[in-house]
Parts: C-alpha cells; sequence; structure tokens
C-alpha cells in the first residue's frame, strides 16, 4: 500500500494546483526526482524553495512524487535503524516541506499531509519508538528552520 502512496497522489496534487493566475518558477533541481530529497545533491537550492506560491500542476504533481518516494524510502531506512542517519534526514525533508508550504497560502496542504503520513507510516500501525521520534523531531527542527 506505501508503494501506491506516491502514484495516487498525482493526481491528488494537480487538482490541488489550481486553475488561473500566474506560476511561479520551480527550481530545476527539485524536479529531478527523489535523489534530490534523499541530500543526493542540492546545488545550493534548498528544498523549501521547490515549493512556489503559485506553482503550476505539473511541477507539484512531479515534485510531489518525488519527495513521497524519498520520504517513503527514508520512513523504511528509519523504521530499521531508529535514530539513525535516516530517520534523521526523514524529519529534515518535512520539517523543510512544511517551511515551503509555510509560505504558499495553503496550496500544499495537501502534499505536507501525504508527506507526514508516508513519514509516520508504521506496519500494522504500531507507534514508532522513542528514538524514531526523537530523532525525526530533531531533523524537523533543523529542516523547518534552514532547509
Amino acid at each position: 500500500m506505501v508503494r501506491l502512496l506516491p502514484l495516487a497522489a498525482v493526481a491528488g496534487l494537480i487538482a490541488l494546483a489550481g486553475c488561473g493566475g500566474s506560476t511561479d518558477s520551480t527550481p530545476t533541481a527539485c524536479l529531478e526526482g527523489p535523489a534530490f530529497y534523499l541530500g543526493k545533491g542540492h546545488g545550493g537550492v534548498l528544498i523549501s524553495d521547490c515549493l512556489a506560491k503559485n506553482q503550476n500542476a505539473g511541477d507539484l504533481a512531479t515534485l510531489g512524487v518525488a519527495m513521497l518516494t524519498a520520504a517513503t524510502k527514508l520512513n523504511a531506512a528509519a523504521r530499521a535503524e531508529p535514530g539513525g542517519k535516516a530517520n534523521l534526514q526523514l524529519g529534515y525533508l518535512l520539517g523543510a516541506a512544511q517551511r515551503g508550504a509555510d509560505r504558499t497560502e495553503g496550496i500544499h496542504a495537501e502534499l505536507i499531509r501525504r508527506l507526514s503520513a508516508a513519514a509516520r507510516y508504521s506496519p500494522d500501525n504500531r507507534p514508532l519508538p522513542a528514538p524514531f521520534r526523537h530523532t525525526y523531531r530533531r531533523g524537523y527542527a533543523a529542516g523547518h528552520a534552514h532547509g
């Protein structure tokens, strides 16, 4: 079911982008796939910069799928090693995404909701362990402040 989350998100993200008005440009790095969101090279672009105020539907769908794929991979790695590097990256990704969404008047609300669900996924709805939650919060705070 987790694999379907990024694909199902595309339709919802396109619908959220809305119609009319001018669009803001999305940095190219943000559209190059999950590797960007997995920390494989930002090239000076912040994750928060990827969430533009009047983003066009295609860009929103593309970056949404990439971010959801990255969050899903990071969640799996973080559950395998709670408190590890992937756990910190997962929190950072979500914090940075929230930072970007905070300045876009709500057009990224559904993306943030889906990212949060992917980040906090736990099989059988078991509570995530304390090291996972603690490290996630540290990463989130750093991403929200600097991402």
